[in-house]
């Protein structure tokens, strides 16, 4: 590979500055372990004279050893009219003792004027007195010139002074700064170009969203010569958010041959996206670039056909490079292409020629038309086809349930499902209390096969969606039921359809626990034998 690219994560502080963004210290050192182990350059831990919690995870940080990454303390430049020695905010830097700060200081002189309310010439000096403190202090100090491109365009001559005033005090590294995401690639590249000529240290960017351009900030910003990004994990960040590391890095290394990570690691991003997005407590964006679920599914039958003949028809790159993998989905835009690929993929034998194929692919068609939706329930078209094929096994099967909800003049509400099976030709009567209907069922349906399958109680309900179909109809429109369930190390998802939303839950819930059992006991006998 070429050039190294220095990469800085600042998802543990600029990443929870986003709506609905929030990590225990604790949350923070096991992002950071895994940060580390992809192989980022430099964490940004916090902003330890902002908060105690900040503090906390720079003395957890202390007592864990990393293997690649630098960590980071963050803070600003000292304040007017007073010494970096005495400055709260700088002690707080040293006490953090970490190898390296990162510290911002104003490039706007609409700022330097309106919120610092300082002059011009105090402003150059907080800057360069606070880097030549903390370089006293032994630190790498990487300087963020906040705002730089927006004071750039208005006073080109007063932003070049400031960064110069944080090189010629000792600056490791000048980080130019969009901070509100307003300039275009084309500008980010010409102010670049122009500021490389008047500085010798190196040069780094730090983009926000708020125009959709990050990513295409940074990239840009590489390519006129900045030798350091910064960004965080999912794109997490104050506003639109910032800059989204998981696709600069591989947007850099696999396709302009930039080295920003070891080259074995980059198959590792997809999963440290998708547990940083967990550890938030968010739902992971499926239709993010490279990461995400959707990254590389293909739905229409046309696109499938041409990716089983040579996956580079549809895929700029190859799944596993970044984590992922191909998924085909199935759909009323579906052809044999579609089915055959999934059969493949779920071991089910079709005949590629065979009328079986065409009646799959007809009854998918038919019944997506009633208002189901495969793509979004992988584990009920599997049954769907195992039936057609008579391949399908059935764990019980239902004689009856009975719902009662009450409700007493008081408020108080009461909701009992009584539920009727048979399981391995035994007759199963049961009932079951909850907090609702589905959730009476639930327990009804678990109580009854509990004896028969004691497994069962490994798996759970993760999600339940209902969807109204056809709003024309009010409360008797057809609805769809989603159910997600999961058991550790794997997670499924089942549909139900029908204008009563009982029968389409209870639709949904028995094929999720009949999927279930059956991989659970396919598990088995392949153990067996």
């Amino acid at each position: 590979m070429d050039q190294k690219i220095h990469t800085f994560d600042t998802t543990l502080r600029d990443g929870t500055q986003g709506e609905k963004v929030a990590f225990s210290a604790y949350d923070k050192l096991r992002i950071a372990k895994q940060i580390d182990n992809f192989g980022i350059d430099y964490i940004e831990g916090g902003w330890p004279g902002s908060n105690p919690k900040d503090m906390e995870f720079f003395a957890l940080a202390r007592k864990h050893t990393f293997d690649h990454a630098r960590i980071v303390a963050f803070g600003s430049t000292c304040r007017t009219e007073s010494d970096p020695a005495k400055d709260p905010n700088i002690q707080k830097l040293i006490e953090a003792q970490t190898p390296t700060v990162s510290i911002f200081g104003k490039s706007w002189l609409l700022h330097v004027k309106e919120a610092l309310q300082t002059t011009a010439d105090e402003n150059i000096r907080i800057i360069y007195d606070s880097v030549h403190y903390l370089k006293e202090h032994h630190k790498e100090v990487i300087y963020d010139a906040e705002h730089f491109f927006d004071g750039y365009k208005v006073h080109p001559n007063y932003a070049l002074d400031t960064i110069k005033a944080a090189e010629t005090a000792g600056a490791d590294t000048l980080v130019l700064c969009d901070t509100n995401g307003g300039t275009l690639p084309t500008e980010i590249s010409q102010i670049i170009t122009e500021v490389q000529k008047h500085i010798d240290t190196e040069i780094g960017i730090h983009a926000h969203n708020d125009c959709e351009l990050g990513v295409a900030n940074s990239i840009a910003a590489v390519s006129a010569g900045c030798t350091h990004v910064q960004g965080t994990i999912n794109g997490y960040g104050e506003r639109c958010g910032n800059a989204n590391l998981c696709s600069i890095i591989p947007n850099l290394q696999l396709k302009q041959n930039y080295h920003c990570v070891p080259e074995d690691n980059m198959g590792h991003i997809s999963g440290l996206s998708h547990f940083v997005s967990e550890v938030a407590n968010l739902n992971p964006n499926d239709r993010q670039p490279y990461v995400g679920k959707s990254a590389f599914a293909h739905k229409g039958g046309i696109h499938v056909s041409a990716v089983m003949k040579n996956e580079e028809t549809y895929e700029h790159v190859v799944p596993e490079k970044v984590g992922n993998r191909r998924r085909v989905l199935v759909s009323d835009l579906s052809g044999k292409s579609n089915i055959r690929f999934k059969s493949e993929q779920l071991d089910i034998d079709i005949n590629n020629d065979s009328e079986e194929l065409s009646a799959v692919v007809n009854k998918l068609k038919e019944m997506e038309n009633n208002g189901y939706q495969f793509e979004a329930a992988e584990a009920s078209f599997e049954l769907l086809v195992k039936k057609m094929k008579d391949q399908y096994e059935e764990f019980f099967s239902l004689e009856g349930f009975r719902i009662i909800v009450e409700k007493n003049i008081t408020g108080t509400s009461r909701t009992e499902a009584t539920i009727r099976l048979s399981v391995n030709g035994q007759m199963e009567h049961c009932a079951a209390e909850g907090s609702g209907p589905v959730h009476a069922l639930d327990k009804a349906l678990r109580k009854a096969v509990h004896r028969f399958y004691p497994e069962i109680s490994d798996m759970h309900l993760q999600d339940y969606k209902v969807r109204v179909l056809n709003k024309k109809d009010g409360t008797d429109a057809q609805v769809r039921v989603l159910i997600d369930s999961a058991h550790p190390g794997d997670s499924w998802t089942t549909i139900g359809v029908s204008r009563n939303i009982i029968d389409a839950s209870w639709e949904a819930l028995s094929d999720s626990f009949n999927y279930y059992l059956a991989q659970q006991y396919q598990t088995h006998n392949q153990k067996a034998i």
